[in-house]
């Protein structure tokens, strides 16, 4: 039967779909019984694995974008003696038509490995575990009102991550440091993992950081440690190890609106926590985004010319280095890393990047720049975590 973990998952994973961490309550799920558990020593369990061609083995070659118009290219290496592992969770992005997903990879999950993850293989060997998570389809229907708690399934997409991670400590890690990296539903499931499995237990010790992004954590007021987590900090520093970064990120022109998904808690003692990658410490600076050159985001795509006159961008990837500014801020309604679009229209560069989610031709300000949370600072958090391996290593 269901124990209180899996009840406080149900919650979670509400929370993903609505953002905030207000309670919030389900229908009665069925029983994880009726669920049986992955085999995760089958490759076919795995997305990314060392020693594989699989859906990490990806061109990550990138055409700078100059703001003089100018085009460079940027190649890729992944690391061939990694000091640390990474171990991501994937987002909300399955595009089965069920409430829960299967377990066969298509173009969604390897996507998103590509937006989100492989980039991290310069500084770590990378495990990205399939798992039945909540679809496209369920959440959609959970925003409408009409999944209700039974559409998680019993809970089969926490106690996937925890099988998969269990077998990764046994038979993989070996003692090693790891990062755990997830992303809006990943983010959350990898909150309770740490929360049931790793905080405050001798597993921590192994812990690099957590890079939990798109989810909104708590912190008490002037503290960086407790709220969500009991006895792992936020990270103020790149070689700081065993903490966390965190954010939900805005554009400076369209911050959280009274109805924000993101970055809101309860209780007045409490706030959404937020690290900016640029500035762990605090302050500004300009992330360097890794983004789509044909304009594919996580979920959906935004194309736009780069430069104009348009060029052809022969890199699957672009960066656009100075365009985009972040800090963490709050307002009224929400804390968040809040993004600057330095656009300058008499230079040749584009003066916009896409990352909105949009539904009918409306832009659903409520969701920030959820779908390009990963990419905003890829660059940064790879430089964090290779940091931090090396300070973790020593």
């Amino acid at each position: 039967m269901r124990d209180a973990s899996g009840r406080a998952l149900i919650a979670l994973l509400f929370l993903c779909a609505g953002g905030s961490v207000y309670a919030q309550t389900a229908a009665p799920p069925p029983t994880s019984a009726a669920v049986a558990p992955n085999d995760y020593s089958r490759d076919a369990s795995w997305l990314c694995r060392p020693g594989r061609q699989d859906a990490c083995a990806v061109d990550l070659t990138t055409t700078i974008v100059h703001a003089n118009g100018s085009l460079t290219r940027e190649a890729w290496t992944p690391a061939s003696n990694a000091p640390i592992d990474c171990f991501y969770v994937y987002p909300t992005v399955s595009t089965d038509p069920t409430p829960m997903s299967d377990m066969v990879a298509d173009d969604a999950e390897r996507n998103v490995i590509r937006q989100q993850f492989a980039r991290f293989g310069s500084s770590c060997r990378l495990f990205a575990p399939m798992y039945r998570q909540v679809t496209l389809a369920g959440l959609r229907s959970m925003l409408a009102g009409g999944g209700g708690g039974g559409a998680l399934s019993g809970g089969s997409q926490y106690d996937d991550v925890r099988d998969a991670w269990r077998y990764y400590l046994e038979h993989d890690n070996r003692g090693r440091g790891v990062v755990l990296v997830g992303h809006s539903q990943g983010s959350f499931i990898l909150a309770e993992l740490i929360r049931q499995e790793i905080d405050g237990k001798p597993t921590q010790s192994r812990l690099v950081s957590a890079i939990l992004l798109g989810a909104t954590l708590s912190v008490p007021r002037g503290k960086d440690v407790g709220g969500s987590f009991k006895n792992i900090p936020l990270c103020r520093a790149a070689a700081q190890t065993g903490c966390v970064v965190t954010y939900v990120s805005f554009r400076s022109t369209i911050p959280p609106p009274p109805n924000s998904r993101f970055g809101r808690v309860t209780g007045n003692d409490a706030v959404a926590a937020c690290t900016n990658p640029v500035a762990l410490a605090g302050g500004s600076g300009a992330v360097r985004a890794y983004l789509d050159a044909r304009g594919q985001l996580i979920v959906g795509a935004s194309a736009r010319p780069w430069v104009t006159p348009e060029r052809p961008i022969e890199t699957p990837w672009v960066s656009v280095p100075g365009l985009l500014t972040a800090q963490c801020t709050s307002n009224e309604n929400a804390t968040y890393l809040e993004v600057t679009v330095h656009g300058d229209p008499s230079d040749p560069r584009t003066d916009d990047i896409g990352g909105d989610l949009v539904t009918a031709g409306q832009l659903l300000a409520d969701w920030g720049l959820h779908l390009i949370d990963v990419n905003l600072a890829m660059g940064n958090l790879v430089d964090i975590v290779t940091q931090q391996g090396r300070a973790w290593t020593k």
